[in-house]
C-alpha cells in the first residue's frame, strides 16, 4: 500500500522544503515572525499538495499508458483541490499573514514542482553508460 515516491518527486519536494525554509528565513528577517510563518505557510501548500500527488501517484500500478494517464489526472486533481482547499484555510484563519511572503513562497514552490521533469528517475550509476553497455 505504501511504496516509496519516485525519485523525481522526492528530489522536488526536498528542493521545495529547503526553499520553503530559504524564503522563511528571509521573510523572518524582513517581516518578523508573521513574515516568517506566512512564506512557512505558502511553501506548505504546495509541499503538502505536491507529497499527495506523488503518494497518488506511487500508488498506480501503471499497467498500461491509459492508467498511467488516468493515475496522473487524478493525481493533479486531487493536488489542485488540495492547494484550493490550503489556501482557503490560510487566509480565513491567519489574520496577520504577509501577502507578499506567502505569495512568493507559494509561486516559487509551484514553478519548482515543475522542475520534475527534469529530474532523471535513474539513478546515475545504473544507466547504461556506467555499465559500458550501449
Amino acid at each position: 500500500m505504501f511504496r516509496v515516491l519516485a525519485r523525481p518527486i522526492r528530489t522536488v519536494l526536498r528542493w521545495q522544503i529547503i526553499a520553503t525554509a530559504a524564503l522563511s528565513l528571509v521573510a523572518g528577517i524582513l517581516w518578523d515572525q508573521d513574515g516568517a510563518l506566512s512564506a512557512a505557510l505558502g511553501g506548505a501548500v504546495n509541499i503538502v499538495a505536491g507529497s499527495a500527488y506523488g503518494w497518488i501517484a506511487a500508488r498506480s500500478s501503471k499497467a498500461s499508458a491509459g492508467d498511467a494517464l488516468r493515475t496522473m489526472f487524478r493525481a493533479e486533481a486531487v493536488k489542485v483541490l488540495l492547494i484550493i482547499i490550503l489556501l482557503w484555510l490560510v487566509f480565513t484563519n491567519y489574520s496577520s499573514i504577509v501577502h507578499a511572503a506567502f505569495l512568493a513562497s507559494f509561486a516559487i514552490t509551484v514553478a519548482i514542482f515543475a522542475a520534475a521533469i527534469a529530474v532523471r528517475d535513474t539513478d546515475d550509476n545504473k544507466g547504461p553508460r556506467a555499465t559500458g553497455e550501449q
